[in-house]
C-alpha cells in the first residue's frame, strides 16, 4: 500500500481532499479520565500536521468542550490548510432538552458554540452525531443546507444512524437541491463489522465516504488486553488513565472472549509481517475500498507514530483472508439469501454477467 498522510483522497461525492488517516481529537483533554494534557495534545497535532495530515475530527461535547478549544488554539496558524470536522446533537447542558438532538434549534446553537470554541469562522465538515428518532428529516436537511448557504459550514455528513434513514435523506437532498451528505462516520473495525450489512454498501452507492471511528476497537486490537482483563478488576500498571479506559470497554461489551480471539489473530499477523498489532488493525480497515480515512485516537506521540506506520503495511492475500475470516459476521436476510446459489440460479441461470462495482 505504502501511503503517506499527503496521499490525499476525495471525501465521498465531494471534491474535498483529505488525508487517508484522520487525527481524532477526542483525546485532547483529560476530562473523561484518559487523554492528553494540552502540551501533549499539541505534540500530537504538530506531528500529524508536519507529516502532511490535514483531516482532524472532533465533536462539540468531546472532553466537555476541551477538545474543540484545544484544537482551535492549535489550528489557528494552519486554518486554511486544514479540514476540521465536528459534530452536533449530543446534549450540551444536562436538563435542557433543546441543548441536544438533531432539530434546528440544537443545530444552530451547537454550531455557534463550536465556532466559538474552535475560534474559526467556518466548519469544514459537520456531522449529525447521533440519530434521535424524533426530528423530521426535512428539518435536519433544511437546517444543514441553510448553514452551508450562510458559509458557516462547507460540507455536511452523518454518523450513528440507520442506513435506511441516511439513504432517505440523501434522496431528499438530491431531489430538493439541498446540500448532500458527503461522509458517513461509523464504528468499523475487525471486531465490529455490522456496517458491512447495509451501511457501507449504501455509502458506496450514494457517494458517502466512510470515516470509521474506533478502528482499533477501543484499543482491544492493539493486543494490550488479556483474558485476565475480562474480570474488570485492577489497574493497568504504568499507563495513566488506562484503568478508566478498560472499565469503559467492559461497560460497552468490547472486552469479550470472541473479541480477544480476533485480537490474537491480529497479533499473529503482526509478528509475521514485522508490524505492530495497531498497524495491522488500522491497515485492514484501510484495505476496504469504501473507507476514506479511519479516525486514529492516539494519546501520546509514540502511539501516533506507531499508528501512522499503518500506511506502510502491505498485506499478502493470505494475511488479508485470515483477518477477514476471523472477524467475519453473517450478513443476515436478505443478503445471505440473495448471495446464495439458489437465487443466483433462478435469476441468472448459467449466464455470465459482469458487474462494474
Amino acid at each position: 500500500m505504502s501511503l503517506t498522510l499527503d496521499s490525499y483522497r476525495l471525501l465521498g461525492r465531494s471534491g474535498l481532499r483529505v488525508s487517508p488517516l484522520a487525527l481524532g481529537a477526542a483525546t485532547f483533554g483529560t476530562e473523561w479520565g484518559w487523554g492528553a494534557e494540552q502540551e501533549e495534545a499539541r505534540k500530537l497535532f504538530d506531528l500529524y500536521v508536519e507529516r502532511g495530515g490535514n483531516f482532524i475530527d472532533t465533536a462539540n461535547t468531546y472532553t466537555d468542550g476541551s477538545s474543540e478549544r484545544l484544537l482551535g488554539a492549535f489550528a489557528r496558524e494552519h486554518r486554511e490548510s486544514l479540514v476540521l470536522a465536528t459534530k452536533y446533537s449530543t446534549l450540551r447542558r444536562p436538563g435542557d432538552p433543546n441543548s441536544g438532538g438533531a432539530h434546528r434549534k440544537s443545530l444552530f446553537a451547537s454550531v455557534e458554540a463550536s465556532l466559538r470554541q474552535l475560534d474559526t469562522d467556518y466548519i469544514d465538515l459537520l456531522y449529525l452525531h447521533v440519530w434521535d428518532f424524533t426530528t423530521p428529516v426535512d428539518e435536519i436537511l433544511r437546517g444543514l443546507d441553510d448553514l452551508v448557504r450562510q458559509g458557516k459550514v462547507l460540507y455536511v455528513a452523518i454518523s450513528n444512524a440507520p442506513a435506511w434513514q441516511v439513504s432517505r435523506m440523501q434522496a431528499i437532498a438530491d431531489l430538493r437541491g439541498w446540500s448532500p451528505l458527503v461522509a458517513l462516520q461509523i464504528e468499523y473495525n475487525l471486531i465490529e463489522r455490522a456496517g458491512e450489512r447495509d451501511l457501507i454498501p449504501m455509502a458506496r452507492e450514494l457517494g458517502l465516504g466512510v470515516v470509521p471511528y474506533s478502528p482499533l476497537a477501543g484499543g482491544v486490537l492493539t493486543g494490550k488486553y488479556t483474558r485476565d482483563d475480562l474480570t474488570g478488576t485492577g489497574a493497568v500498571p504504568g499507563v495513566p488513565g488506562e484503568s478508566a479506559r478498560k472499565s469503559f470497554n467492559l461497560a460497552l461489551g468490547t472486552l469479550t472472549e470472541r473479541n480477544l480471539a480476533v485480537a490474537d489473530a491480529v497479533k499473529e499477523v503482526a509478528r509475521e509481517l514485522g508490524r505492530s498489532p495497531a498497524q495491522i488493525g488500522l491497515a485492514w480497515t484501510l484495505s476496504n475500498p469504501a473507507v476514506t480515512a479511519p479516525v486514529i485516537g492516539a494519546r501520546t506521540p509514540a502511539q501516533l507514530e506507531d499508528n501512522l506506520g499503518a500506511l506502510e503495511v502491505d498485506f499478502t492475500a493470505s494475511h488479508l483472508a485470515r483477518l477477514d475470516e476471523v472477524g467475519a459476521i453473517g450478513l443476515g436476510y436478505p443478503h445471505d439469501l440473495l448471495a446464495g446459489d439458489h437465487m443466483r440460479k433462478v435469476t441468472a441461470g448459467d449466464l455470465k454477467i459482469e458487474t462494474r462495482h
